[in-house]
């Protein structure tokens, strides 16, 4: 069994996941994105005790983590764009920490989509493929990718952050600070921004959403479908730009924006094909995500499946009986930032 966890703005969640890949225990708290970091902390604790409290806690062999980034995975730390309190905060050094996490276990970090790419790449939409990126379209737009059969999360575990790749030289200013960025173009908010810029609305008493904006272009109106056309084509230029330098045969799209389905994939497919036009990546395949909830938990339990693989060694279950010191949990300890 491998344990894992998955933050984000919104909520808190973590999981009890088997050698298959099947979440046999899950728990949830909404994130206190606002408040302190000794908070955030807590709640994070809360949701280890809330899995620790199952019996499949005493076979746990691993512990993944999926958060909102930027992350640093040579430190143990994260900074997410969405939770102000955590900065350069010691996420890794916090879980470990906990009484319940046994002895031994060291934490696996890695970024929500990275972690989404390590998801697919198991159970999902790029399994068997050697080389792909992964994508995340929602109110952001992430990546991670898979190179030579493997996870590249790169030295600070951020490779893959598509985004943030600018497409348009002399595009508007992104929140990273740099231009023309893919995020600005092709993410959920863009998407229902530039739809209302063109005079489209949504139905009266809903919110203007790219998921309302996906359902006026399946009805055909002419200024949502174009707001999707321009992501697609955001998306594709990425994309192709990607499956040049690396050799990518796959490209897998989830997140929020995908669930519009051939309103985003029909445009994106059609602008690929401009972009993504020399003979070694003309083949270059575009699939929607296979899992969907629970990726980002999913993800984090194959990274520490694959650190365990990797280091060829485990532990037991039967070694740690929970609730007893004596079997193998760490002392307890606090780290500063609680």
């Amino acid at each position: 069994m491998y344990a894992a966890l998955d933050i984000g703005g919104t909520k808190i969640a973590g999981a009890l996941v088997d050698e298959r890949g099947t979440v046999v225990h899950r728990a949830e708290l909404p994130t206190p994105a606002r408040e302190s970091a000794h908070r955030m902390a807590r709640t994070v604790d809360a949701v280890i005790d809330a899995l620790a409290a199952a019996p499949a806690w005493g076979t746990v062999r691993g512990l993944g983590i999926a958060s909102a980034g930027p992350v640093d995975t040579a430190s143990g730390s994260v900074s997410p764009v969405n939770i102000p309190a955590w900065r350069a905060f010691p996420l890794v050094e916090s879980v470990r920490a906990h009484p319940m996490v046994f002895a031994g276990i060291a934490p696996v970090l890695l970024g929500d989509a990275v972690a989404m790419t390590a998801a697919e790449h198991w159970l999902g939409a790029a399994r068997g493929v050697d080389n792909a990126l992964c994508m995340v379209v929602s109110t952001g737009v992430g990546g991670g990718y898979v190179l030579g059969g493997r996870l590249h999360p790169g030295p600070s575990g951020n490779a893959g952050h598509i985004g943030h790749i600018s497409v348009d030289l002399d595009g508007a200013p992104c929140v990273c600070g740099a231009r023309g960025c893919v995020e600005g173009y092709a993410s959920g908010t863009a998407i229902a921004r530039y739809a209302v810029q063109a005079g489209w609305a949504p139905q009266p008493g809903s919110e203007p959403t790219a998921a309302a904006v996906a359902a006026s272009a399946r009805a055909g109106d002419e200024r949502a479908l174009a707001a999707y056309d321009r992501s697609a084509r955001a998306l594709a230029a990425a994309i192709a730009g990607s499956a040049t330098l690396l050799e990518i045969e796959v490209a897998v799209i989830g997140g929020g924006v995908a669930q519009a389905g051939e309103t985003l994939f029909t445009p994106l497919r059609r602008h690929l094909r401009t972009y993504a036009v020399l003979d070694f990546v003309s083949g270059l395949e575009v699939r929607p995500a296979a899992l969907a909830r629970d990726a980002g938990l999913v993800g984090a339990a194959a990274a520490a499946r694959q650190r365990l693989r990797e280091a060829g060694e485990g532990v037991t279950g039967t070694v740690f009986a929970a609730g007893n010191n004596r079997f193998g949990y760490r002392a307890p300890h606090r780290p500063v930032h609680r």
